[in-house]
């Protein structure tokens, strides 16, 4: 059975003393000779305009023409009780154009919210003019106690419009800083497959004189990281283009896949070797191994554009009083071979430095005591 929310419970109060309410305006303005026509067509457009739910809207039925057209019913209303000389008016008639004046200023376009609810402020302050044309003092206090209505609704949707503009700017800034975060993770993924390909291209050039067997698994890593490249743009795209299976083709880096950075880093001149610690869990949250995971990628490309000389990298996982400490270390001296404009912007050091202070960690990038580099962050686990 379907349990009834709090909200379904004031939503169909509300529809009921809507009706009501529009009940005693039909009585009021019966006379001998039957309801007031015009009342009651201004009752029945303002009734449909309240109460057809917004979702089985047609597209013609803007919120503009919604708010617009029973108040003018409604003014005309106003226009033939004074000339019939004191048609009433009830409390159906007001609560219709207040929840409409609501609507126009919450949900119209920005040009058409000082009209929309002009017009229909205009209808509930004319409203005791119908009966109390000739009690100036009267008609001026109903005046009065409607401006009082008028401005409170004006109040309320208003403070609820800013809120839903501050919602969606909110998602807006969110969306764009996501985005943002993906595109940098395009550019860690492509930048360190393609350093990868140069490199390896490069020993290939060399290898070119010797035997196919020799030759055969750096063609073969070649492969690998053109594959890889390709399948992380891939998976990146998808998640900016906001398709579907986008959660699945999210670009996804944990402490597992650190041992696959460090395979397809391997080369014949370079070997790369993994020291991963026995405390460390497999259940860290899945943001402190992400940024992990960037380090050690970061770090492995720059060997591969800074360090082409290295022959070893060490990369070390180690869990110590709460915090994942991540170092990737180098022997080299400074020497490659890589184009100039493959070396990179200098910026990635300063990306690492800023994800993994958001995570309340700390970076630490130089040389080495004797020759070499290392870089070194340290994350609360």
């Amino acid at each position: 059975m379907k349990s009834v929310s709090a909200r379904g419970c004031a939503g169909g109060a509300g529809i009921g003393a809507l009706f009501a309410a529009v009940f005693v305006d039909v009585a009021y303005a019966s006379d001998g000779d039957g309801p007031s026509w015009p009342l009651a067509a201004t009752l029945l457009l303002g009734g449909v305009a309240v109460l057809w739910p917004a979702a089985r809207h047609p597209r013609r039925l803007t919120p503009q023409l919604r708010t617009t057209v029973p108040a003018v019913a409604s003014l005309v209303c106003t226009v033939d009780s004074v000339a019939r000389s004191g048609v009433l008016f009830g409390p159906g008639e007001l609560a219709i154009l207040l929840c409409l004046l609501f609507v126009a200023v919450r949900h119209c376009p920005r040009n058409w919210v000082v009209a929309c609810a002009a017009l229909d402020g205009a209808a509930v302050l004319a409203l005791p003019v119908r009966p109390f044309l000739a009690e100036q003092d009267t008609m001026l206090g109903f005046m009065l106690i409607g401006l009082l209505l008028v401005g409170l609704t004006i109040a309320f949707a208003a403070y609820l419009r800013s809120q839903d503009y501050r919602r969606t700017v909110a998602v807006s800034e969110t969306r764009r800083a996501e985005r943002l975060a993906i595109a940098a993770d395009l550019h860690d993924f492509v930048a360190h497959h393609v350093t990868g390909i140069l490199v390896q291209t490069q020993v290939a050039r060399m290898m070119a004189d010797t035997g196919a067997e020799e030759l055969d698994p750096v063609l073969a890593g070649i492969e690998c990281a053109a594959t890889e490249a390709l399948a992380s743009m891939r998976r990146t795209v998808g998640v900016l283009r906001d398709t579907d299976d986008a959660a699945d083709r999210r670009p996804v880096g944990d402490l597992a896949g650190i041992a696959g950075l460090i395979d397809g880093f391997a080369s014949p001149i370079q070997k790369a070797t993994l020291h991963r610690g026995t405390a460390v869990p497999d259940d860290l949250p899945h943001e402190v191994q992400a940024a992990a995971f960037r380090v050690v990628q970061e770090a492995l490309t720059n060997v591969r554009r800074h360090a082409g000389d290295a022959t070893q990298v060490t990369v070390g996982l180690r869990y110590e009083r709460a915090r994942l400490q991540v170092s990737v270390s180098d022997d080299g001296r400074g020497g490659s071979q890589l184009p100039a404009a493959a070396h990179g912007g200098g910026f990635g050091l300063v990306g690492l430095k800023e994800r993994v202070t958001a995570l309340g960690g700390e970076l630490h990038a130089g040389p080495r005591a004797e020759y070499g580099w290392e870089v070194r962050a340290v994350f609360p686990g």
